[in-house]
Order: C-alpha cells, then structure tokens, then sequence
C-alpha cells in the first residue's frame, strides 16, 4: 500500500459538505426556508412554545393525560407553564429498552426589562433593561429593537406585548456615542465599551400636554405610558407582573452570495430546536420511545422550573413510566440522550481564540462535543467513548455529515450546556449541534448544510 492509499485508510478530516455532497445544497436550502419562518415568530422562549404546539397539534399530538395506556406511534406533549416543551413519541419496545432523548434550548441572550423599568431624562423616555445571559452589551446599541411578553393585569389577565416586528410597527433604540466625542469612551476596555446601566432603551420624546394644564412632572414618561395604555390597557404598575423581553428587530435572512448561511438572531439555540422539532414530527414508527425536549433558561444555568436543572423532565419520564407500568431507573439508565447545542464555529478573524484541529468549521456538518465546560473541563458532563462510539455508529450508518470541536482553545474560555443535568439523573448523554459564528450576538450565522445535517442527525437518532 502506498503512501497516498495509507493517507486514506488511516487519516481522517470531515470533508467540506459541497464538495462531498453538492446535492445537500439544495435540500438545505428548502429546509431552512421553514427554519427562518420558525426564527422570525419565536423570538422568546414563550413564542417558540406557542409555535412548537401549533406545529405539533397540527401532527397529531395531544397534551399528555395521566392514566392513560399509551400504544406504539402514539404522539403526545407536555407543556410546562408555556416556556418549555417536551413531545415524544411512543416505540415499539419496552420503555425499560431506554428511550432516544434530544434536548436542546430556546432561550437566548437578550434584554430583559427590569421590574420599573420606565423613567424620563432630559425629554426622553427610556425603558431600563437588565441583559440576560452572556452577551458583549456594546452589540446591542444602535440597532434596532422589538418589544415582546406578557403583562399581568391587577385582575389576574395575561396580556401578551409584541411591538416591533410588524410592518409598520415602531421600533426601539440603545444610543451610542459619534466618534467625534468618544475619546473618552475609547479608553474603556471593550467589554466596558457599553456598560449595563448604560443600555437604556429609548420610548419615547413627545410630552404629555394639554393647554391650561397643570404642569406635569414626568410628561414625557406619562406620554408613553398613555400610549402602552392605549395600545395593552395597562399602568406603570403592572410593570412589576411583567415579563418583557427586547430582542433585535429583524428578521432571518440569507446570507452570502451564494446564500449558504443563515443571519439571524437567537440561533443559538433554536436552531437545534427547530431540526430536534422537525426529526420528531416526522418520526412514526421508533423503535426506542423518543423525548424531545425544549428547554429554557439555559443561558443562566437552566435554573428555575422550567430549566433542566429541575426536575421536570425527570417527571415527564415518571409519567411515562406509570402509564407503561415501568421502573423509571431502568428506563434512565438503558436511555440515551443528545444534549443539542451549538458550539462556535472556527472563525479565521478571530483565529487565535481557537485550536484550529480541534475546532468545529461550517459546512462539515453537525458538530459532536464529547465536553464542554472551561479549562480543565468544569462543568462537563464529558461522554464516554461507548456513548460516543454508539452516536457515531448511528451518523457514520445514515449518511450523516459529522466532525468534532472543542469550544475554544484549552484556556481561552469555555462553556456549558444541559449534558451535565442529563446526566446527573443517570442517563448517557454527549453534545451534539450547529457551529455558530458571531455566537451570542444579535446576529449569529449558520451553514444551511450544517443545519441540514443537524436534522438529518437527529431523524437517524429517533429511528
């Protein structure tokens, strides 16, 4: 055997998807279509619930029910409290034989308004935000914004707020400072570029008059609470039952001239949401009992009871286990789980914050991280080689397009994901996702290929 015949035997390099694949092109480019319109209506985690009922109910899925024997193919969903989903869909074996989990997130950086959130300054109103997860603040200023979640009312109603994302809607703004007058301000280090309390969302600039009134102290506060009144019916005061979200106000698009990328906000990570959604609609007949799970709060360390570090998918597991009458520890220990999250993508700018041979690049497909966290893996659950071995025989046998990536160079940074409360309730689990590049951004970009293959993944797992 020669050396060229050795090179190909022994050597391997995830291939450049167009190249070995150029035919995936197009079916990508089809099924990212549905992903943008799934981007543009789920900018929160709550509208990606409400999507993903729609999408499901639509499929044949019913709200699970307690006491109920359910038989293979049967598809059901558990909605827990409109922020996080999980659906699945019954298998043909015993459920003791482990179910195929996917879980994945659909939370994302952004800005959150603070409890009072609206004062007046000089003129002009502005709403005061709190960020949300790891995001470098100076992105969000001069950009445009949209207002989205829900208020609750001193009479126990819910009003759902969205400003910003239909034509014609008024938009929101975090200033910056011209050039002309930043020297200042070019001497903050650059994740002081813009601070915290600096990320102040303009509402408004007209006050409240009326001729022969009574002088108004706030009157351009007033103004544009008469106007949220006018539009939601509610008071300054409903603020403290609010929970209102600030996004970027754009939509997905293409990107390239070849249209290879998709731009957009929240990719991360509903990105994978969408192809874990879309694999288990179109999953009929498994032979293991699959759970998709689409979780929030993952940006802030999946607290609270709608984050995996809960125990609410322990639950849903418990529910399937009483109407199937199994032992929930068998079913946990013989399952195995795909923890779906991006990983950031190699990014030739930016080179020096990554260890290019073991980087995940786009276009070479879905990217599995047998660990994540920082360093020296803090915070990794870090799969086994028989967990890996196991995904990787399921990709290599469906024509899948796989490759590998670490988050970053060994001391650069480092990241988490769900993995590690996978596995704390005994079940085998590795990362398996889309590289991102500009991850965490109010825009990230993502291969249409690498989606594509992401979905492909997850269909293969499910089967």
């Amino acid at each position: 055997m020669n050396g060229k015949e050795l090179e190909k035997e022994l050597l391997w390099e995830a291939p450049h998807i167009a190249k070995e694949a150029p035919a995936e092109r197009e079916a990508a480019a089809e099924f990212c279509e549905g992903y943008k319109a799934f981007l543009d209506a789920g900018k929160t985690e709550r509208e990606c619930v409400k999507t993903a009922v729609e999408m499901l109910e639509a499929a044949g899925y019913r709200e699970f029910a307690p006491n109920t024997a359910y038989k293979a193919g049967d598809k059901i969903y558990w909605n827990n409290r409109k922020k996080a989903i999980v659906a699945a869909t019954v298998g043909t074996a015993a459920l003791t034989e482990g179910i195929r989990m996917n879980g994945a997130h659909i939370d994302s950086p952004r800005l959150d308004l603070k409890p009072n959130p609206l004062f007046e300054k000089q003129d002009i109103a502005y709403l005061k935000p709190h960020y949300y997860g790891g995001i470098r603040k100076y992105q969000w200023a001069a950009i445009p914004l949209s207002m989205h979640g829900v208020v609750g009312t001193k009479d126990g109603k819910m009003i759902e707020i969205n400003i910003g994302e239909k034509e014609g809607d008024p938009r929101f703004c975090i200033t910056d400072l011209l050039p002309h007058l930043a020297a200042e301000q070019n001497q903050r280090k650059l994740a002081e570029g813009i601070k915290g309390e600096e990320l102040n969302i303009i509402v408004g600039s007209i006050p409240f008059y009326e001729e022969d009134g009574e002088a108004i102290k706030t009157p351009v506060k007033l103004m544009a609470m008469k106007l949220f009144n006018e539009m939601y019916g509610i008071t300054e005061k409903d603020f403290t039952r609010a929970e209102i979200e600030v996004v970027p106000a754009y939509n997905a698009v293409d990107i390239g001239l070849d249209r290879s990328l998709v731009g957009a906000y929240g990719q991360d990570d509903r990105v994978c949401a969408y192809t874990a959604l879309k694999a288990e609609i179109e999953t009929a007949a498994p032979t293991h009992t699959t759970l998709t799970i689409l979780a929030d709060k993952e940006e802030i360390g999946s607290v609270g009871t709608t984050g995996l570090n809960s125990d609410f998918v322990l639950h849903v597991v418990e529910d399937l286990c009483q109407s199937a009458d199994a032992d929930l520890k068998t079913v946990l220990r013989s399952s195995l789980c795909l923890s779906s999250d991006v990983n950031a993508a190699y990014d030739p700018t930016f080179s020096f914050a990554f260890e290019e041979h073991n980087s995940s690049h786009i276009n070479k497909g879905c990217v599995l991280t047998k660990y994540t966290g920082a360093r020296g893996k803090s915070g990794s659950s870090d799969a086994s080689a028989e967990t890996m071995t196991k995904v990787i025989k399921i990709m290599d046998e469906n024509g899948v397009h796989w490759q590998t990536g670490e988050l970053g160079a060994v001391d650069v940074g480092g990241g988490g994901t769900i993995a590690q409360f996978v596995a704390r309730m005994d079940v085998d689990v590795v990362d398996l996702g889309v590289p991102i590049l500009s991850m965490h951004a109010p825009f990230e970009l993502a291969s249409k290929l690498d989606i594509y293959n992401t979905y492909k993944a997850f269909k293969a797992f499910y089967k």
